[in-house]
């Protein structure tokens, strides 16, 4: 199953990752962590999330990537991994859920867990 998914750059927007890939090609990819944000559009706490989750993806450039899921949009995948209020945080590295956190993450506490999972 193909899902739409996108990617924090560093120069503050999103780029399309799922042209080819699944979302289980991505987390099971080797090399770096994978953050995943479960989202929606209408959410207000997402909202929130969104510029921690821009600071953190510009704080591990190259060390961690960082991927939206619309839970609207990929509601398989939301189901999968049980996700039932949003913002819902994972951290994946080759296919391992490392870390899991529901509602708004400080930024700090955010970088800390980054920073104890990283390879």
């Amino acid at each position: 199953m193909k899902n739409s998914l996108f990617a924090y750059t560093c120069r503050n927007h999103f780029e399309t990752t799922m042209a080819k890939k699944s979302f289980q090609e991505i987390i099971n990819s080797p090399g770096m962590p994978v953050l995943v944000d479960f989202y929606a559009d209408w959410c207000g706490p997402c909202k929130t999330m969104s510029p921690i989750l821009q600071q953190v993806a510009r704080q591990y450039e190259g060390k961690l990537r960082v991927i939206k899921i619309d839970v609207d949009k990929n509601p398989a995948v939301a189901q999968q991994y049980r996700v039932q209020g949003i913002p819902t945080l994972l951290l994946f590295h080759q296919g391992k859920q490392l870390w899991r956190q529901s509602g708004v993450v400080p930024a700090h506490q955010l970088s800390q867990v980054v920073q104890q999972h990283l390879p």
